[in-house]
């Protein structure tokens, strides 16, 4: 990195990142709602190899509380069953030889609040790594040649900015998750 406006592009990309990261594996909770990205994780036994659920079959969510999943080899039914089964979600997948429903149960108080922690946990991850941005941006800004102190103070204010706005947009993101979680 040579220039202050390649570094402060550089942090807001990494904090950009960040946040994304922080959504996408939010969507990998379960709330009350049934969401095709719960399943996602989940990994098959395939033709010899472990593959993602997502690759060996079409998944979808009909209706609020339940998943269906249908592979595209029917040879792999069983497999895929069993995936689901393995896998730690506490799912009972319903094969009906054509198509798997997966019926969501209800979540219990307690396991909201376990999964209350996981968000919490997971969004911590990702302000580490917005923080991480900006002290690797500061670092890089304060090595700086041939600029001015006046431009390297405005270029440490942009990416203070930027992760101020990042930390404020993953604390949108828990706020929204924990309600989808704790909405009965």
């Amino acid at each position: 990195m040579s220039s202050l406006p390649e570094v402060q592009k550089h942090a807001h990309g990494a904090m950009q990142k960040a946040i994304e990261n922080t959504r996408h594996e939010f969507t990998t909770i379960r709330s009350g709602k049934a969401n095709p990205s719960l399943l996602e994780g989940i990994r098959v036994d395939a033709y010899g190899q472990q593959l993602p659920l997502n690759q060996v079959a079409s998944l979808s969510a009909p209706e609020p509380r339940l998943l269906t999943v249908q592979p595209w080899d029917r040879s792999l039914m069983g497999a895929v069953e069993k995936a689901i089964q393995a896998s730690d979600l506490g799912l009972n997948p319903a094969n009906d030889g054509a198509i798997i429903r997966v019926p969501l149960p209800p979540l219990t108080e307690e396991r909201r609040k376990e999964l209350v922690k996981v968000v919490h946990k997971l969004a911590e991850e990702g302000r580490i790594a917005i923080r991480h941005a900006r002290t690797e941006a500061l670092a890089q800004i304060k090595k700086l040649e041939h600029v001015s102190d006046d431009e390297k103070k405005r270029g440490e204010k942009d990416v203070q900015k930027g992760h101020d706005d990042a930390i404020k947009q993953v604390d949108g993101l828990v706020k929204g998750k924990e309600q989808e979680i704790m909405e009965v």
